[in-house]
């Protein structure tokens, strides 16, 4: 069997995929200080204990293919790389602003 991997194709691409090394590229429809009411209110009813960190977590994400970057795909609200996604979207932690 052949297996295939997703390749960068443009530079746009390669220079998303270089911003986002430790995460993965979500779409948030908010991102926040941990430290902020809304993140410390939801993290409380997940029961995430969050770090004293002066760190942004995502709110209400979804991921952004890296070839979906080059291809049409927008994202009106945030753009983030974010370190932990594994709360289903409603928060992602780690998170980095970047540029599409």
């Amino acid at each position: 069997a052949i297996l295939a991997t997703a390749m960068p194709t443009s530079e746009l691409e390669v220079r998303q995929v270089n911003q986002c090394n430790v995460g993965t590229l979500n779409c948030c429809n908010s991102v926040q200080n941990y430290t902020s009411e809304g993140v410390q209110s939801l993290a409380g009813l997940l029961g995430i204990v969050l770090p004293d960190l002066n760190a942004l977590a995502g709110i209400d994400c979804s991921p952004i293919s890296v070839l979906g970057v080059g291809g049409g795909s927008e994202c009106a609200a945030s753009p983030v790389c974010c370190e932990n996604n594994q709360f289903s979207g409603l928060i992602s932690l780690g998170c980095i602003p970047i540029t599409l």
